[in-house]
């Protein structure tokens, strides 16, 4: 499997791109900014992309989808708690800055969908609420993209609008602390980990 991390962005927002090694398929995971760069490493890796995905509607995570939507013309899929739109105007308020405009999800997700990117390269959509009520996670072939849902000994902010910490600490108790220790978290800001690496360390837990 291919997994490439671009950190995009003012708020360093990791973009991840990933595909299958044989048939070159693939998908990208928060194009938080940055359109051209990332457009520029799907090129290099020749990767024929299918779709792209939203851990959540955050902007910084969503800076670039419309020009990148724009460039390759592949479906958007976003949790269905955002109701078929896109954008976090409660929080560009609370932040005193304007919602970017977006493109409209092609699907909305929801909890244990599947996502197949081709050449048998599949995950599984986990609803993990409290960062934001439409978070997710996406697990499949030994790692875990964590969104803002959980980082490096570290947990997502739950004091922005749409946030509830109990929420956030139960999604991480029951969606996430029940994988493998070896299970490889790549988080929506700051470098990898593994679960049984926050099992162990993470004082948020």
């Amino acid at each position: 499997m291919i997994i490439e991390t671009l950190e995009v962005g003012p708020l360093a927002t990791n973009c991840y791109i990933v595909g299958s090694e044989s048939g070159r398929k693939g998908m990208i995971i928060d194009p938080g900014g940055e359109a051209e760069r990332i457009l520029e490493k799907i090129s290099d890796l020749k990767l024929d992309i299918k779709l792209i995905i939203l851990t959540h509607a955050h902007m910084d995570h969503v800076g670039a989808l419309g020009e990148i939507s724009e460039a390759i013309g592949v479906d958007i899929a976003a949790h269905a708690a955002n109701n078929g739109t896109l954008g976090d105007g409660s929080l560009s308020a609370f932040l005193g800055i304007s919602p970017p405009i977006l493109p409209v999800p092609d699907r909305l997700l929801r909890d244990d969908d599947s996502i197949d990117v081709g050449d048998g390269l599949c995950f599984i959509v986990r609803h993990t609420p409290g960062h934001s009520p439409d978070s997710i996670c996406l697990l499949g072939e030994g790692v875990v993209f964590s969104g803002d849902t959980l980082f490096n000994y570290g947990i997502g902010r739950a004091d922005l609008p749409g946030g509830n910490p109990s929420q956030l600490m139960n999604s991480i108790r029951t969606k996430l602390m029940i994988l493998n220790d070896e299970t490889i978290v790549y988080p929506g800001h700051g470098p990898k980990t593994t679960i049984g690496a926050e099992r162990r360390g993470n004082p948020f837990l």
